[in-house]
Parts: structure tokens; sequence; C-alpha cells
């Protein structure tokens, strides 16, 4: 099976990995041994490829710590071959129905009837020529699918994998046989079950092995099928496990129990129980791209942390789809807790983290708590944007329309309207309503993906108050922020309606003292879409002004940068002005950023986002490999920050196209046609017009080019000529690392 594929795997060891001859710094473990807890990848890297493939567990080697275990979760042919496949039935992660439309049958398992199609009832050569593989999670790449034949544990062994785990659940045929046939080069170091009578079995025969037995947990209410005891009854007897095996390997919700509203609840004592005596724990039921708990704020790297590097406890190993994730969080994230961030810019610094409406994936965007919660997060920039009531209140809110970010769409329906200046769809605005109707209002936090299943902190929907221009003025001052910016849309617009967007953002400015050059004050950015808007600031040489280019564009030309600097002195744009994408895959990186950087223009990127449907699989559902990818590597706070330690494992970026290049001919959709080139007159905006005496009747208006607000960027990488600052504010809170999701576009 090896021969099969020779040459495609070439491309992924260029990928990922770094497997470096010096050790890492020595660190303190709560495990069993004291050593780091193993990382298990379950059908090698199957949250990548179709899982038990021969990629799968080849990328898993090269992009994994050096140490990493390949799981294999054994079936066994008619004629008694094993092959390496999860699930019990091969209907859904293969093609076998297509291959033998009627050779389904049903069995009595766990005292359970199951329909399907099962090793057991086809030879070896009939599953080796005829099965291909497919992916059989929805959200992952389908790309690779029939691709690939079925790969055996003999495959498996030839990829010469550090450690082997092999999981056996007995089925009509007897597993036991085939495991004490295997040849002795085959090295085992694990062998689990879920009954207990094979584990008996099986360890009074290989005593003399250094293969170690691990007992397999079931669902609490399950049967173990030899002592007929449930396995929540069997969890009460850990001393009794200790007599067949050196270790159990437990759902993770064993371990930190979760809630019916999906927040964690306090954790067992199983781990120290098993610890106290000599049993390893293993948790399993990792994935970036799953449920998981509100408590990680769609941060994977968080879940790991909370079993290997809380304060009271260390499991032995996690068992994961995800294996690259885990072993960034052992070897980089893992027991860095109070390691100080260095200071951004510079040549070499680190990436200024600026917020998204403040911590808007914990708390509702531009609320008191979104913005106390993204201060003690570690945010280097704190941001407003500037709305305006009917009667002129200048105050932070995500989006014009109230119906997106607060309760307005139940207590104001008459106010629905269409206006195209602002967005090609109704709403409820901002300037339709005043001051004091909008108080009346909750805020509301509503994630992007929350009718797909992800929803942001639901226990903090409607918490915290609405936050005036001047009430934010006065909060950055009160906090450690090196600086503030301020963002402004649809200024010709509210002009026309009699409300001054300019002049009120300028008054409250310099009430605040923010227009004196020197002092203490943080550090302010003005930010717009609109160049006569940003012209309005050049008056305040204390301001940096920064233009939002809110399309996405491939390139800029020579001139559009030049007219670019006649307003502003830094960027925002889009993720895919940075990276193109096509079906998911990232394609190429454009040369946006370095058109900028050339004529002194920092760059700010964004909105980046932690939920794994706005990543694309270049990034393995990992948001901090997207930050990896903008940031060069340079992570706070982390042993990873410095490469010239040579460590053992190093979170690298993302390769831009070679996972394209994997796919078989026809597999990825038609390339999309380029995005435009930035151009002088894509740059240039009208003057303002004046504000008018009176606002115009409340009508839906007409013309005017539409903008996204959702598109004012703050989760942004800034990048100055000493190089790219990325804007970090999406990643849940890790150390001080990053913050937690906090909306993208």
């Amino acid at each position: 099976m090896g021969e099969r594929y020779p040459h495609m795997f070439l491309i992924l060891l260029l990928l990922h990995g770094a497997h470096a001859a010096l050790k890492d710094p020595v660190q303190k473990w709560q495990t069993l041994g004291g050593q780091p807890p193993l990382v298990i990848a379950r059908g090698g890297f199957s949250g990548l490829f179709p899982d038990s493939s021969q990629f799968s567990y080849q990328f898993a080697m090269s992009s994994s710590l050096h140490d990493v275990v390949l799981y294999c979760d054994l079936q066994l042919s008619s004629d008694g071959l094993g092959f390496c496949k999860t699930g019990l039935t091969l209907e859904n992660s293969t093609l076998i129905a297509e291959a033998f439309p009627k050779r389904a049958k049903t069995y009595k398992v766990n005292g359970e009837e199951i329909h399907g199609w099962f090793a057991l009832d086809f030879t070896a050569d009939e599953l080796y020529q005829n099965v291909t593989l497919i992916q059989d999670i929805f959200s992952r790449p389908s790309t690779f699918d029939g691709a690939m034949g079925m790969f055996t544990l003999e495959d498996l062994v030839g990829l010469k994998p550090p450690h082997l785990w092999v999981n056996v659940e007995e089925h009509k045929l007897s597993a036991e046989d085939y495991i004490l046939g295997l040849p002795k080069d085959f090295s085992v170091a694990y062998i689990s079950s879920p009954e207990i009578g094979f584990l008996k079995n099986v360890g009074a025969k290989l005593k003399k092995s250094n293969t170690k037995l691990i007992f397999r947990f079931l669902r609490e209410d399950v049967a173990e099928h030899t002592t007929k005891k449930t396995y929540g009854e069997i969890l009460k007897d850990l001393k009794s496990v200790k007599a067949f095996a050196s270790g159990i390997l437990v759902p993770k919700e064993y371990i930190w129990p979760l809630g019916k509203d999906q927040y964690l609840r306090l954790p067992t004592s199983l781990v120290k129980d098993a610890h106290a005596l000599g049993l390893e724990v293993f948790a399993s039921g990792f994935a970036n791209d799953v449920s998981m708990s509100y408590n990680y704020s769609f941060d994977p790297s968080a879940e790991y942390l909370q079993y290997i590097g809380n304060a009271n406890f260390s499991v032995d190993g996690v068992i994961t789809d995800f294996p690259p994730t885990a072993s960034g969080a052992v070897a980089c994230l893992a027991n860095t807790k109070g390691n100080p961030l260095p200071p951004p810019g510079g040549d070499g610094g680190r990436p200024l983290i600026i917020t998204h409406n403040g911590a808007s994936g914990v708390y509702p965007g531009s609320t008191d708590l979104a913005y106390q919660q993204a201060v003690k997060d570690g945010a280097d920039i704190i941001d407003c944007a500037v709305r305006m009531s009917k009667d002129g209140v200048a105050f932070c809110q995500p989006s014009a329309d109230l119906s997106t970010s607060t309760t307005a769409s139940t207590s104001f329906m008459t106010k629905i309207s269409t206006v195209s200046e602002i967005q090609n769809k109704s709403g409820i605005f901002s300037f339709d309503l005043t001051w004091s109707e909008i108080q009346t209002l909750k805020p509301d936090l509503l994630g992007p993906y929350t009718q797909a299943g992800l929803k942001r902190n639901p226990a903090a929907k409607n918490a915290g108050k609405f936050v005036t221009l001047p009430e934010f003025l006065d909060l950055a001052k009160a906090t450690n922020v090196s600086g503030i910016m301020v963002e402004m849309e649809h200024a010709s617009f509210l002009a026309k309606r009699g409300l001054g967007l300019v002049d009120a953002v300028s008054g409250a400015l310099a009430n605040a003292s923010y227009d004196k050059e020197g002092g203490h004050l943080p550090e302010l950015m003005v930010v717009s879409d609109d160049t006569s808007v940003l012209a309005a600031f050049k008056k305040f040489p204390a301001f940096r002004r920064v233009l939002m280019v809110d399309e996405t564009i491939s390139d800029a030309s020579a001139p559009s940068v030049e007219e670019i600097k006649q307003f502003a002195t830094a960027v925002t744009v889009g993720r895919g002005s940075i990276a193109q994408v096509n079906g998911f895959f990232l394609t190429r990186f454009t040369d946006v950023a370095d058109r900028m950087h050339a004529a002194n223009l920092s760059v700010y990127v964004g909105v980046l986002r932690n939920e794994f449907m706005n990543l694309g699989f270049d990034y393995w559902a990992d948001p901090i490999i997207e930050i990896a990818t903008y940031a060069s590597h340079r992570f706070y706070g982390s042993p990873c920050s410095d490469l010239s330690l040579n460590l053992s494992y190093t979170i690298l970026p993302a390769d831009a196209g070679a996972l394209v290049h994997l796919a078989a001919p026809g597999a990825l959709p038609p390339a999309l046609p380029p995005a435009p080139v930035l151009e002088p007159g894509d740059v240039l905006d009208p003057p303002l017009p004046p504000v008018a005496i009176a606002s115009p009747p409340e009508e839906a208006t007409t013309a005017a080019k539409p903008t996204d607000s959702s598109s004012s960027a703050a989760a942004r990488s800034s990048a100055g000529a000493g190089g790219c600052r990325v804007l970090a504010a999406a990643i849940a809170s890790l150390l001080l690392l990053l913050l937690p999701s906090h909306g993208f576009h």
C-alpha cells in the first residue's frame, strides 16, 4: 500500500512539522511519570485527510511532535488480515457501499442491532483492491475522497512510526490470535480495548513485552462484555483495573464534565485517583471542528490546556483528530502562564493586538464588558466604531443596523427601513432612534455562525451596557492600553441627515484632550473608508490616520498606494486581500502587504475569528495557525517565540497552495477570477457635503456605493516598514497570548 502514492507525499514534508536536535527547556509536568503528555493521532491527521489513510498517518508524523503516537482502530477481514479503520462499520468512511451494494448485514453488538458493512464480511483482497476511503465529517475536506485505499496495520508499521497504539474491539473474529501473532518488529507500544476479558488474556501472554495495556471506558451506562457491569460501576473500582491494565482511556467528559448548558463543571478526581493507583490516564474526543464548551471560545488549544496545563493535574496523553494543534499546546503553550508579553513594534517586534468591538467573542460587541475583557486579555489597542443616534449622540456599536447587535427587532419593528447607502438589506438604524430610545434596548451577542449552531457565550447574550464615545475615551484613559482606534463610516450620508459625524468625533476627542501632542494618553488612530473623512483630521498631527480598504483586492497599483499616502499612514484590509482562497484551500499570498510596506504604510489585516467554519483547510481548523501565518511565527509569551532555540516543535505558518497540489485533477472547484487591483479611483472620495440643517423625512434612500459595515476591521495585523504587526484579537484568551474571538468578515 505504501508504494501506491510514492511521489504525492513529498510535498507534505515541506509544510509544518519541525523536529530539531536540541531538547526543549525542562518543564514540570503533573503526568504520572513527570513526562510531557503524549499526542495520540486518531487515524493519523484525520481532521484533514480521510481517517486511517496513508496521507493521514504520514502527515501526522511530519506535522506533530517527534514522539507522536499513531492510533489504529483494528478491523479484521474475514481471512484474518488487520486493517486500520475507525468505527465498527465501514459505509460512512469508505465507498464500500458502492463497491458491494448488496453486502450489508446486521449484527447485535453490545445488545444493540447494528446494520451496515463490516470488515469481517470481506476478504482482505476485496477490501484492499476495491474499497477507497472518504472523509466522514462534512465540515472536513472531501477533496481527497476516493483517492486512497484501506491501510493495513502492516502498511502502518512500514511507515516506522515513533509509537504505535492499536485499539481492539472484538466482534465475531478473534483479535487476540491476531495480536499475539504479530511479528516482534511491529513494536506495538499500546494496546487498548473496552473488553476486560481480552486484556486479561492478552496480558497473560505478553508479560515479557514492553507493550502497555490500556482499558478503554465507553459510556457510563453501557455494560462491559466480560463482567456485565456498567463502565460507570467499573469507574468506581479503579483498583480492580490496575490488576490487568497499566492505564485507562476515557472520554474527556469523564474528567471535565459538561453541563446541559455546554459550560464546564468542576473537574472530577479521576486523574488524581488513577495516578494514586499508578494508572496512566488518556483522554479521547479532541477535535478542532466539533462542538466544545463555551468556556473555550472556540479555541481548541484552550481545551487541551484545560487537560494538560491546569494547576491540579495533567492527563498522560490526548487522542485527537488534529495532532499538530495538540503538539503546539504541549510544546509551546503549556506551562507558560505568567510569561510577560514583549512590547509590540520595532524590527522583529511582536504584532499589535487590536480588538474588533472589544472582546466581542465573549460579550456583546462594543459594550463596557467587552472592552473590560479586552483590556484584561492584554489588548494593545481597543476600538470604537462610532454610530450616531437621531439626536446626535455618538456611541460605539458594531453596526449602524441595530437589529444585528441589539434587541431592536423586538421593540422597534416600525422603524425597519432599507438604506442602500448603508447596506442592501433592511434594518433598524441608529440614526432613526434617539439615544433615550436606544438605551431601552439590550446588547445582543450574535456570532456569525449562530445559525449553524456555533453560539458565542450564551450566558452573556444580553450582558453589558452601551458606551458613548466620551465614555469610551475615558475608559481607555483609565487602562494600560497603548492605543485606541476610532472608526467612522457613512459620514456623507449622515451629513445629509443633519448628523455631523466628523464634528462629533473631533469634538469628543478635543474634550478628552486627545488632540494634544505629548502627554501620557493612548495613541489615537482614526479609521475610515472615506478619504475625505481622513483629510478632515489632518489638522490633528497627533492622530494616526488609517484608510479602510473594504473591498477584496489582489494587488495595489503604485499610483493607488501613492494616493493612499496623501491621506493615511496605514491601511486595513480583509484577509482575502492577503491570502486568496478557492474552495476553502489557500491558493496564494498576494503582494498587497509588500506594496504597502514598501511605501512605509502599516497593514492591519482582519477580522480574525476562532470559529472553525471561517478557517481555510490550510489553517487546520486552528486559529493559532492563521495567526502564525500573518505573524511570521512570532508567538507572544511562548517558548516557540524564538526560532533560534531549535526546539523540538515549532508552530509554522500555512503554506498557500501546498494542499491544493495534493488534490486529484477535478477535485477542486474551478478557480475563481482574480480580485481587482486597487487603483487611484478606488481610493479617492468626493468632498464631504455640509451637514444639513434639518434631517430629511424618514424614508428609504437610494444611490451611493454600498459598504459592508461588518468590514470595519479590527482584529488586524499591523505592519510598517519594520515588519508585519498582526492583529491577534480573534484568539481565545491564552496565557495573555491572544484575545477571545472578536468577529470576522
